[in-house]
């Protein structure tokens, strides 16, 4: 009985760790409007965190990658609210 309770007491204490790391699951992030993908034995990766692509060129000079325009790019907050009229 003492060891199904532990056993039950490590579960749970490890969901709650899990549960509390932060997590990503975009491929893309939608902060930054220029992506790097690189590719790799294992496959390839997408790098989102670039804001120009002569900043993403200079990254990927020599790691045999290309840089493009991130799809999924939010753009830049607007300035004037709402862009309907009221």
């Amino acid at each position: 009985m003492r060891i199904a309770a532990l056993a039950i007491l490590t579960v749970l204490a490890v969901l709650a760790v899990v549960a509390a790391a932060p997590a990503e699951a975009q491929t893309y992030n939608p902060r930054y409007p220029v992506c790097l993908q690189t590719y790799t034995i294992g496959g390839g990766i997408i790098d989102c965190r670039y804001f120009s692509l002569e900043q993403c060129n200079v990254s990927a000079e020599g790691r045999g990658g290309s840089c493009f325009n991130n799809p999924y790019f939010a753009g830049a907050p607007s300035a004037g609210g709402s862009p309907y009229r009221r």
